[in-house]
């Protein structure tokens, strides 16, 4: 878990880079298998997947409606619970 110090910087960067509800672009590496655990963060939304070369972590990417920095924040709170979860 990010320090509070952390996450208050990134809301704060968050809030001037985009006017809410606004397009966001989340980005996650896992592990090849784990690729149902990040889709359950996002139901009834499109994600796209890229394997890597040798087939062992896959890219899955989502570009979500999210109300607020809070929101944000949140899903990140929620993918870190996922085992071997990079967040780009």
């Amino acid at each position: 878990m990010l320090p509070k110090l952390d996450i208050e910087s990134f809301k704060s960067k968050l809030d001037q880079q985009h006017d809410w509800p606004s397009l966001y672009m989340f980005k996650f590496i896992v592990p090849t298998g784990k690729e149902s655990e990040v889709f359950a963060l996002f139901p009834k939304n499109n994600l796209t997947t890229k394997q890597s070369s040798k087939g062992s972590y896959t890219s899955v990417t989502a570009k979500i409606m999210m109300r607020s920095s809070e929101d944000v924040i949140e899903k990140y709170k929620e993918a870190h619970q996922i085992e071997g979860v990079l967040a780009l």
